[in-house]
């Protein structure tokens, strides 16, 4: 090979070459014809670099005139170009005529399969978008300069796992001993190690309990308002989804009486109902179990954000309450710490260990060890704790300035939140929140339109306005830029 000549190989070397040796077709119009092919077809893309004629002599095993022969063939009509000391390219405009006819006809007989129900819905959210991270958009995480350099330095302790073996289907059990005493510290659970799926993120822990508890065609009863991805994987699974109204104390427990059976499972965020932000009373609680044993339900209990408390501590989670052993707990460190972790987590009865274990195996074997590893030092050595409280601090100086600049507008009306990184601001009369939402990120800033997450008639109005992460420039600048979008949405209303 030549000197330094694997640097630049690409995906001309990749190519297969078949050339007939008793053809009566001369090697170079072979040659010529397969890679003019290759090109047209974009297995050879614009811009790559061919071999050389000597590595091609080389590659091909044919003399180096019929390479020269076919390159100029080629050259000449247009699909590649020489530049001159570094080599010959594919052309970025290459003539196409000589295939389209036949690629039209062969699709417009082709017959095109479909797609699943579940996937053509999600095609079209908005709600699985991912949105870019700019104000006021939620889910963004702020760890300071110490957290981030403790994360580094455990991060190169394990740098090794990489090169590993097959690991645990419910997780390293270093993190779930770990996640296992922090929740039971600090969210009262009860829970053990071998009860905890360690999964990638909350969205995973939601398919894995559906998938799980719940069979296509079964009845899960959901928040109205509710959060749109669990609709969603609760639809993709083909579930049928009982809408409740929510109101100041969270979910409506009485609104489930008298469907006793059909409902197999109840889908929840209690400590900080997404996305009104209620928080369900201890009496709704104890009805919710209560209910929920009495007629052999599922409760789902999503506590996705319950460390950011800023004013008390929050309520026991309802699976600390439940003596029935029906609730399925979600948590996550995805805002705690960092999205990108990819770490959350399940908490699931004793007797459904091994049905979630077989479940968890089937979707995707284990999960990446390396994450854990460093999550679970970071949790056993006391990082989290502290961490949490400069967060905390953190984000509710984010909240107050927030709620100080929108109160400073008339425009919008918004409540100071008690919990979670989010908060609801109220518009104008007459003002659709999802026409709005798109003028807002025209303008420059996300946020998230209330009503396309209701599922009864007359649907809320409002915007779901995240504060982590913000700076005080973000926020005047942010402010500024909803003002001039409902400026704009306020001229364009009938």
């Amino acid at each position: 090979m030549e000197r330094g000549s694997r640097r630049h190989e690409g995906p001309a070397h990749l190519v297969q070459i078949v050339l007939e040796r008793q053809s009566s077709a001369p090697i170079s119009r072979q040659l010529y014809l397969q890679l003019r092919q290759a090109i047209v077809s974009g297995q050879i893309t614009a811009g790559a670099r061919l071999p050389s004629t000597r590595a091609a002599t080389r590659l091909w095993t044919i003399s180096r005139g019929s390479v020269v022969e076919a390159y100029e063939t080629l050259l000449n009509e247009g699909y590649l170009f020489g530049r001159g000391g570094s080599g010959t390219y594919v052309a970025k405009d290459v003539p196409e005529r000589l295939v389209t006819a036949k690629h039209s006809q062969a699709e417009r007989n082709a017959v095109l399969p479909r797609l699943s129900r579940a996937a053509q819905a999600s095609a079209r959210s908005a709600a699985l978008e991912t949105p870019p991270q700019v104000p006021f958009v939620t889910g963004r995480s702020a760890p300071d300069a110490k957290t981030r350099s403790v994360l580094k330095r455990l991060a190169y302790r394990h740098v090794g796992i990489l090169s590993d073996h097959y690991r645990d289907p419910q997780g390293e059990p270093h993190l779930r001993e770990t996640v296992s005493s922090y929740l039971a510290a600090a969210r009262g659970l009860r829970c053990s190690p071998e009860r905890i799926f360690i999964t990638a993120g909350s969205q995973q822990a939601i398919d894995l309990a559906i998938r799980t508890l719940t069979d296509p065609g079964d009845c899960v009863a959901i928040e109205d308002p509710g959060y749109p991805p669990a609709r969603l994987a609760l639809a993709a699974h083909g579930t049928r989804q009982l809408a409740v109204p929510v109101d100041e104390d969270g979910i409506r427990v009485e609104s489930l009486v008298g469907h006793g059976g059909n409902v197999q499972a109840v889908y929840v965020t209690p400590s900080n109902q997404y996305p009104t932000g209620a928080v369900l009373s201890m009496a709704r609680r104890l009805a919710l179990v209560d209910w929920a044993a009495a007629n052999g339900s599922w409760i789902i209990e999503d506590d996705y954000d319950s460390e950011f408390r800023y004013d008390e501590r929050p309520l026991a989670a309802l699976q600390g309450i439940d003596d029935h052993q029906t609730v399925v707990y979600i948590g996550t460190f995805s805002k705690a710490l960092l999205p990108g972790l990819r770490l959350g987590y399940l908490v699931v009865p004793d007797r459904v260990v091994p049905a979630f274990r077989s479940m968890r195996t089937l979707l995707d074997r284990f999960p990446a060890p390396f994450q854990q590893l460093v999550v679970a030092d970071f949790l056993r050595e006391g990082h989290f704790s502290s961490h949490l409280r400069r967060l905390r601090e953190t984000y509710r100086i984010s909240r107050n300035r927030l709620v100080s600049a929108l109160r400073d507008r008339p425009e919008f009306e918004a409540d100071t939140p008690h919990q979670g990184v989010h908060l609801i601001a109220r518009l104008p009369e007459g003002i659709d929140d999802v026409a709005f939402a798109k003028a807002a990120r025209r303008a420059g800033v996300t946020v998230g339109p209330v009503s396309p997450m209701c599922i009864g008639e007359n649907p809320r109005q409002g915007l779901l306005l995240g504060f982590s992460a913000l700076t005080d420039a973000e926020i005047e600048a942010g402010v500024a830029r909803l003002v001039r979008a409902l400026d704009m949405e306020a001229r364009d209303s009938p």
